[in-house]
C-alpha cells in the first residue's frame, strides 16, 4: 500500500501552518465530555448511540457561533464558497480514549455547511484533510452538509510527544464518535459515513465499533486484507487485468528499468542530489529504486485507463533510458520512497505494519537475478525508532463483523483496481447491504461509473438512508438522482490521488 509524494508534501506543509501543536495535558472541557473513567470496549461502544435535539433558538444563532461554543472546538478559518459556509476548526481529542485523562492534541476538521435541516455526510480519506471547500460524492447525492475529519498522527493533527502505540483503528473510530457525538445536536438530520480507499477503510471500521451512530456508510474502494500473509488474490488479478498487450507492454517496461539499473541509479543519484533527497528509513537509494520501479505496474493499473496503455514505451529493449525513466517516475514517482517522501505518510505505513496489512506480490516475468529485495514490507519505510508489532486479529476481527453484521453497507470497487483483488464480502447476516463493481474503472471508482441499474439502486440506498429519498424514488429506484448539480470546482473527482500505491 504506497504511493509517491509530489505537491501534496508542499500543500502538507503549507495547510499544517493553520493549525495548532498539540497539548500534552488534559483541558478542563474534554475531562467534563468524556467524564473521569474513559469509554468502555469496542463491544460496549456497539450499543452507544446519541440524539441531537435543537431548540428554535439555537436554530437562529450563527452557525460558527453553534460549532464555537462546542466545549474544545476552536477556528482555523473560513473561507467563503457560494451556497455553503466552509470552516476548519481544531477540536481537542484525548491521546488515549481509553484513558483521556493522558494527554491530548488538537484535530482538524472541516465544515461544508449548507443547513441544519440538511442530511450531514461524515468524510475522511484516511490521511490530512484539504483546507479548500469540496464535497463528496454521497454529499452531492443527498444535498446536505460535510464533516471532514483529518486522520491522527497525520499532521498537523498528531500528538507532541507522539505515543504511536496509541495509533489503531479503534482510536481513529473513537475519534469520529467524539466529533459525531459533539456535532448531533447541531445536525440534527440523518448521517452517512464516506471515505475511498483507506477512507473507505475507516468508514468500516468506524461502522464497526460505533454501529449505531450512523444511518448508512458509503465505502469506495477499500482493501480488506484478511490474512496478511496471503496475496494470491493480487498475482491473478495482474495476471488477467487490462488486455495482454498493454500487460506486455507494462511489464517489459518495469523489468528493462531493472536490467539498466545501474545507469539509471546513476539519474537516480543525480536527481536526489538535485532535490536533496536522502534514503536513511529505507535503507539507501538502491532499495529505493528498485521499490519505485516494482511499484510501476501496479501504480499503473491504479490510476490509469485502458486507453493509458498506448503512453507506455511499446519496444522497451529498444527505448531509451529517459523514456523508462520518464515513465517510471511519470507513473511511480522517484521521490515516493525518499525520506522527504515517506516522512508524510509514516502514519500510514506505520498501520499497514501493525493492523491493515500491505500486499506482496510476485514477478513471473522478471528473472530472480534482477531483483535483490521483492516487495518490501511497511518496517522498511517507518523509522527504526517507532516500534512496530503485526496484530493479526485486527482485520480479521472487522472482516467478520461486516460479514455477520454490515446493515446500511455500501462498498463500490473499479474493475481493474488492484486493491479491489481483496475486498469486503458479505455474508447471510448483512441487510440492505451491497458490493458493486464499476465496469473498465480504477481507484477512482464511484457511484456514477456503475452499470445504470446499480448506478440508480446505488444512487436510492444512499437517499433513503440519509432520509431524503422521495415517494417516487422509494416505489421505483429507477428514478433516483443526485438532488445537488454537479460542480466542477466542489465535486473534483480525482481527489483521492497524491500519487503512491496506497490505498
Amino acid at each position: 500500500m504506497r504511493k509517491a509524494l509530489r505537491g501534496l508534501l508542499v500543500l502538507t506543509v503549507l495547510i499544517g501552518t493553520l493549525s495548532t501543536a498539540g497539548t500534552a495535558t488534559a483541558s478542563p472541557e474534554l475531562s467534563t465530555s468524556l467524564g473521569q473513567g474513559g469509554p468502555p470496549s469496542p463491544e460496549a461502544h456497539a450499543t452507544t448511540g446519541t440524539t441531537g435535539t435543537t431548540s428554535t433558538a439555537d436554530e437562529s444563532r450563527d452557525i460558527l457561533d453553534r460549532l464555537l461554543a462546542i466545549p474544545g472546538m476552536s477556528l482555523v478559518q473560513e473561507k467563503p464558497y457560494p451556497g455553503y459556509r466552509f470552516i476548519v476548526l481544531n477540536y481537542t481529542q484525548p491521546v488515549d480514549h481509553r484513558h483521556p485523562s493522558k494527554g491530548t492534541f488538537q484535530q482538524r476538521i472541516t465544515v461544508l455547511h449548507k443547513d441544519t435541516a440538511r442530511p450531514t455526510v461524515f468524510y475522511t480519506g484516511g490521511y490530512n484533510v484539504s483546507t479548500n471547500p469540496s464535497r463528496r460524492e454521497p454529499t452531492q447525492i443527498v444535498d446536505g452538509n460535510q464533516v471532514s475529519m483529518e486522520y491522527r498522527f497525520f499532521t498537523p493533527s498528531r500528538p507532541d510527544p507522539a505515543d504511536w502505540s496509541k495509533l489503531d483503528i479503534w482510536q481513529a473510530a473513537s475519534d469520529q464518535h467524539r466529533i459525531f457525538q459533539a456535532l448531533k445536536p447541531i445536525y440534527g438530520q440523518k448521517w452517512l459515513s464516506t471515505g475511498g480507499s483507506k477512507g473507505g477503510m475507516t468508514a468500516t471500521y468506524y461502522e464497526r465499533f460505533y454501529p449505531r451512530d450512523m444511518d448508512g456508510v458509503v465505502a469506495y474502494v477499500a482493501p480488506d486484507d484478511v490474512v496478511n500473509d496471503e496475496d494470491s488474490a493480487y498475482d491473478r488479478f495482474f495476471a488477467q487485468v487490462g488486455t495482454k498487450e498493454c500487460r506486455d507492454r507494462l511489464n517489459a517496461v518495469q523489468r528493462e528499468a531493472l536490467v539498466r539499473r545501474a545507469s539509471l541509479e546513476s539519474k537516480y543519484a543525480a536527481y536526489a542530489a538535485d532535490n536533496g533527497y536522502t534514503f536513511t528509513t529505507i535503507g539507501g537509494l538502491d532499495k529505493a529504486y528498485e521499490a519505485v520501479v516494482l511499484d510501476y505496474v501496479w501504480g499503473f493499473w491504479q490510476y490509469s485507463l485502458p486507453k493509458d496503455c498506448d503512453t507506455i514505451p511499446a519496444d522497451a529493449a529498444h527505448a531509451s533510458d529517459d523514456d523508462i525513466w520518464n515513465s517510471v517516475d511519470t507513473i511511480s514517482g522517484f521521490s515516493a520512497y525518499a525520506d522527504q517522501g515517506l516522512e508524510t505518510y509514516t502514519p500510514y505505513y506505520y498501520q499497514a505494519g501493525t493492523q491493515l496489512g500491505a500486499p506482496t506480490i510476485h514477478f513471473p516475468y522478471i528473472e530472480k537475478k534482477y531483483i535483490r529485495y521483492g516487495y518490501q514490507p511497511p518496517r522498511n519505510f517507518v523509522p527504526r525508532s517507532i516500534p512496530m508489532k503485526f496484530q493479526p486479529s485486527a482485520m480479521r476481527d472487522v472482516d467478520g463483523w461486516v460479514r455477520r453484521h454490515a446493515h446500511h453497507m455500501l462498498f463500490v470497487y473499479g474493475q481493474n483496481d488492484p486493491w479491489g483483488a481483496e475486498r469486503f464480502r458479505l455474508g447471510t447476516g448483512a441487510r440492505d447491504s451491497y458490493v458493486l463493481t464499476a465496469p473498465g474503472l480504477n481507484h477512482g471508482a464511484n457511484v456514477a461509473g456503475l452499470v445504470a441499474d446499480e448506478k440508480a439502486l446505488a444512487t436510492a440506498r444512499i437517499l433513503d438512508w440519509a432520509g431524503v429519498a422521495s415517494a417516487a424514488v422509494r416505489a421505483n429506484p429507477s428514478a433516483a438522482r443526485p438532488l445537488a448539480r454537479f460542480d466542477a470546482r466542489l465535486d473534483r473527482r480525482d481527489t483521492e490521488r497524491d500519487m503512491t500505491l496506497r490505498p
